[in-house]
């Protein structure tokens, strides 16, 4: 059973992100159109590796918070990675029926909030600790359950912003010191992003990662102008532009709801590549790039001058 909710949980998360983040029905057309097959590569999330107290206890808001999701879910650690230039953390999970039932893998990244400057941890804190009602939390009685729409909804609020709407000033001076940081004030748990895969698409149309980019781009679909990584390492990747979305916050002289542009998220695309972990045993790379990651975190990065 776990796996079948997996699916049916990661596809209602899809639907409610290519609803906003229209580059992804444009590129799932666009595959289906050749001929071609779909599939995600894998989902990103992102979070605050931060103590807290709430209705239930204190709770830290990081990384944990999450898998506890996706360890109920049936996923497994699979790798970690550290960006010390911009105290992130990251750790992606697989499903060891990953392949059987075709579910992406997890990247999960949080930041640590510790290692700001103390006037952006304090801002930080003081937005994220007021939670106000009970944070969902995937017990193991769910799975108990046949009604996979049923735990999707009880679900489904772990993916939003549980804490208070932050204030306009706080969101743009932790904007100044941590991009990542007021992203998460804004959004939450929400979806960072999903990745469209490439060695899935099984369409001479679009054969790789190149012609897919450059055809995106022929239907107006703004790219970044790298491919990251390269085949030797396993991996390459790269992504759409990041949308921009009316975000709600706090007028600081009134305390009234006002809304502000702010980026929400891009769409990727990774192409997985054989190497060769021993003299002639070759296996298909499975895990993230360091280097990669941190190029992609940047495309949520917002120009403060168009407020």
């Amino acid at each position: 059973m776990k796996p079948e909710l997996a699916t049916y949980l990661w596809e209602s998360l899809w639907q409610e992100y290519k609803a906003r983040v229209n580059y992804a029905q444009i590129y799932q057309n666009m595959v289906t159109a050749a001929g071609g097959t779909f599939a995600n590569d894998h989902i990103a999330f992102r979070s605050l590796r931060l103590l807290v107290d709430t209705p239930q206890g204190e709770i830290n808001l990081g990384i944990n918070h999450l898998a506890q999701i996706a360890e109920a879910l049936g996923y497994e650690p699979a790798g970690e990675y550290t960006f010390a230039a911009t105290h992130l953390y990251a750790r992606h999970y697989r499903h060891p029926q990953q392949a059987e039932f075709d579910l992406p893998k997890l990247f999960i990244s949080e930041l640590i909030v510790d290692e700001l400057p103390k006037n952006i941890a304090q801002l930080i804190y003081q937005t994220v600790s007021k939670i106000p009602n009970e944070i969902i939390s995937f017990t193991p009685v769910l799975l108990d359950e046949n009604n996979f729409e049923s735990i999707t909804q009880q679900l489904k609020p772990t993916f939003t912003r549980p804490w208070q709407i932050p204030l306009r000033s706080v969101v743009e001076e932790v904007n100044k010191v941590t991009q990542y940081g007021a992203w998460v004030l804004l959004h939450g748990y929400a979806v960072n992003h999903f990745t469209g895969y490439i060695n899935r698409q099984n369409t001479a149309v679009y054969p790789d990662i190149d012609t897919t980019a450059q055809a995106l781009a022929n239907l107006g679909v703004p790219m970044k102008t790298e491919i990251e990584g390269d085949v030797n390492c396993g991996l390459r990747q790269t992504a759409t532009h990041a949308v921009t979305e009316m975000a709600t916050v706090l007028d600081d002289s009134s305390h009234a709801e006002i809304q502000i542009p702010w980026t929400y998220a891009y769409y990727e695309l990774a192409q997985r590549y054989f190497i060769e972990i021993e003299p002639g045993k070759l296996v298909l790379f499975d895990a993230f790039l360091g280097k990669n990651a941190q190029q992609l975190f940047e495309m949520t990065r917002l120009n403060l001058q168009i407020f």
